[in-house]
């Protein structure tokens, strides 16, 4: 589906907000200016509300589905550009549009760049020694100008004259007309014969003024154009290999699936179909080495599985009968028998490529504004360089010098750099995330994050497995540790209590044989009772004891120590005599300490927030090395907590589950979600961690920091780059094969720079 009803919980409410949107694939944009025009041009819809990304060549415009695409799409054509309604499932037309450029730009780079230096050479060659020329030199200078300053350079033009029409400009009209202007300055005396007022001196530093020099002009104009050519041509692999970072997460989804159908001969058929035709339910076979295609629970098989290239973990883990695997995850030597249960978009994978998409499509504010900016400076550019070309000829400068100094300012004044700043690196940053299990949903993330000095985590679920287990066995009587588990685990049977399933589990491991149990009666909130073996047991809290009659005077030592550990107690009595006593606990997570000492190496304050009791908290703040510690708070009242944290201007990050901490995830100034099984994209967070490891928290506020940095980083430089090099053009110290030369490298340098981040490794382990 393409127009979707996305649900994001607002920051301020837990309501959610249906929102139509529709998504296309843009072709034709060559810097920011154009996709500022194409989201102008699509919020002129009605009702639309339109964001454009360039370094995604992505528009989603909320408002509207797909009963107005055809509309949508004539807008986007009569603009100058192409559009298509985006397929999640099949990016054909993206991909193939962005090929053809790639191909078509190589083409003409390498064109012009074979004819750009045998020209060079003999334009200057001829130029400084008249002795070499012969006659109609000038013309053939210009015949092998001609195919580079037309053909080679019709990018560049071919945008100019669309933008024209619709009566605007780009950063292709800066291009375009430096181009045209030094081959036409070139021309015009070497063909018409009005003189040569050339001055190579200012190009080659000889202060020389040669007849015919003019014809240098012409190396200008091929320069140029190869050296644009050159940084359009490598901007946009660049910004290919970044979307690919982003996309490469939907590419793990299998293509095709093999399910297990009866036939009408009572026999089972394995058919591989295409993953389309797979249900909810379905039974799928997945041989070693091939990819899980869908969520669900294993019913048959044992095998390792690779879960690297979603969550970032090392080292694969065993699944068997009754484990659940996620789609996109490789079975890496076992074969495995499972049942689907979330098929294509509900899957955890489908929603996690497109939360990242989603994250990527949202602008950053100060996005918008550099968007903005550039739609001015375009404009700005060539009215300053018609002012320092008057200026410099005012000045009693010839005009072929003031004129060069003009064409300086309107190639190296180009903000490309800019426009691709902020995107570049949030597409990157985002896609690497998802690649290691941290889906951070858009640059808002990204800011807070840089500010945090306070980290809020909840306990269950979160510093805890959130499974209650059997933390000691204490024979209090006459029988031995497994005969005390082994009569709990009789009566317990049958029950789906955390307390049962807890001591059932223990059992599995330590007691051979679970008799049968008869008479089982329950007292909610105390225990269970039943007859095992012909006697009367009774499991369950020292309170269910005192209402038998049972003498716990043997029991009292390991009770108290139970309860000083802040564990759920639990006595087992046999004929009203206490046997033994139990210790039930919710276990801290191996990793839990390890994530609070690396919160902290980053200069983080750790505090613990839980509704449990002040006793059990303090046990596993202390295990976790947390000092601070907010405990029996309610779920409603955890906003309360985060909001008198924040105050004195104290940046505070929520840590929780995400569902009984929503509000208090929306209070914080950063929120991250430990998220289970699918219902990721309902998490009132800003960052969400799909793995099972609390370092995945540290890193990712540091991941997030560092794409942070990586953008203030590349604004920095755009910024600075254009107001540096203006002035120097501006009073004739750049030459403008030179200034083509710096813009083009710093589109390049900062979409590279952006890519660095998808080589960062955060995991320490």
């Amino acid at each position: 589906m393409t127009a979707e009803t996305v649900t994001t919980p607002p920051r301020d409410s837990a309501s959610a907000v249906a929102d139509i949107a529709l998504d296309l694939d843009i072709s034709g944009m060559t810097c920011a200016a154009c996709a500022r025009r194409v989201e102008r041009t699509l919020n002129q819809l009605d009702g639309a509300s339109a964001t454009v990304n360039y370094a995604t060549e992505r528009a989603r415009v909320h408002g509207i589905d797909d009963s107005d695409a055809a509309e949508a799409i004539a807008r986007v054509e009569k603009a100058g550009y192409g559009a298509h309604v985006h397929d999640e499932s099949d990016d054909t037309w993206s991909k193939r549009a962005t090929e053809n450029r790639i191909t078509s730009l190589r083409r003409r780079l390498v064109v012009s760049a074979l004819l750009t230096v045998p020209l060079m050479d003999i334009t200057i060659v001829l130029a400084l020694v008249p002795g070499w020329r012969f006659p109609g030199w000038e013309l053939v200078c210009v015949l092998a100008a001609l195919p580079i300053v037309t053909w080679a350079a019709w990018p560049f033009h071919r945008a100019t004259l669309r933008n024209l029409r619709h009566g605007s400009v780009s950063m292709d009209t800066l291009v375009s007309l430096g181009i045209a202007a030094s081959f036409g300055w070139a021309v015009l005396p070497l063909l018409l014969g009005f003189g040569d007022t050339g001055d190579p001196g200012f190009w080659l530093g000889f202060g020389m003024t040669p007849a015919g020099a003019s014809s240098i002009y012409l190396d200008v104009a091929a320069g140029m154009t190869t050296f644009q050519l050159a940084g359009r041509y490598f901007e946009t692999r660049s910004r290919r290999k970044a979307g690919d970072v982003l996309g490469a997460l939907g590419a793990l989804a299998a293509t095709h699936v093999r399910i297990r159908r009866d036939s009408d001969a009572s026999e089972t058929i394995d058919s591989v179909e295409p993953i389309a035709a797979l249900r909810s339910g379905d039974h799928v076979v997945v041989l070693p080495g091939e990819t899980i295609p869908a969520d669900g629970e294993v019913l048959d098989g044992m095998a390792a599985v690779d879960t690297s290239m979603m969550t970032g973990e090392p080292v694969p883990h065993d699944v068997s009968p009754g484990s659940v695997v996620t789609g996109g995850t490789v079975s890496t030597n076992g074969w495995l028998l499972m049942r689907a249960s979330s098929v294509g978009a509900h899957s955890q994978l489908a929603q996690m490529a497109a939360l990242a998409e989603r994250a990527q499509a949202r602008k950053a504010g100060v996005q918008t504004l550099v968007d903005r900016i550039t739609g001015y400076v375009v404009p700005a550019v060539i009215t300053l360089a018609v002012i320092v070309t008057i200026a410099w000829t005012l000045s009693g400068t010839p005009f072929t010098h003031a004129f060069g100094i003009g064409i300086s300012v309107l190639i190296i004044a180009c903000p490309c750099a800019l426009g691709l700043a902020t995107p570049t690196a949030l597409m990157v940053g985002i896609g690497r995330g998802a690649r290691l299990g941290i889906l951070i949903k858009g640059h808002d993330a990204l800011e807070a994050s840089g500010m945090i000095s306070t980290v809020v985590l909840d306990k269950t679920g979160t510093l805890t497995t959130g499974r209650m287990s059997v933390h000691a066995v204490t024979a209090t009587g006459a029988l031995p540790v497994h005969e005390v588990l082994r009569a709990a685990a009789a009566v317990e049977h049958g029950s789906e209590h955390a307390v049962a399933t807890a001591i059932l589990a223990e059992a599995k491991q330590r007691v051979a044989d679970v008799p049968g149990a008869r008479e089982v009666a329950a007292h909610p909130g105390l225990g269970m009772q039943a007859r095992v073996d012909e006697h009367d047991v009774l499991v369950g809290s020292p309170a269910l004891m005192r209402e038998h009659d049972v003498d716990l005077t043997r029991a009292e030592n390991a009770i108290d120590a139970a309860v000083d550990g802040a564990h759920t107690v639990v006595v087992v009595a046999i004929d009203a005599r206490a046997v033994g006593v139990i210790e039930i606990a919710d276990t801290i997570k191996p990793d839990a300490a390890e994530a609070v000492a690396a919160l902290r190496a980053q200069g983080i304050r750790t505090v613990l927030l839980t509704g449990d009791s002040e006793r059990a908290a303090r046990r596993i703040a202390a295990e976790a090395g947390i000092a601070e510690v907010h405990a029996e708070v309610r779920p409603a009242h955890k906003a309360d907590v985060i909001r008198e944290l924040q105050t004195n201007g104290t940046k505070v990050a929520m840590v929780g589950d995400g569902i009984n901490d929503a509000v208090a995830l929306a209070a914080a100034d950063l929120g991250l979600a430990i998220a289970s099984g699918t219902d990721i994209a309902m998490k009132s967070a800003d960052i969400i961690v799909v793995r099972d490891d609390l370092l995945a928290v540290p890193e990712a506020i540091a991941l997030a920091r560092r794409t942070r940095r990586t953008i203030r980083w590349n604004l920095g430089w755009a910024f600075g780059y254009n107001l540096a090099a203006l002035p120097i053009a501006a009073i004739g110290l750049l030459n403008p094969l030179i200034a083509a030369a710096a813009m083009s490298l710093s589109s390049v340098l900062v979409v590279s720079n952006s890519l660095r981040l998808q080589n960062v490794e955060l995991r320490r382990r």
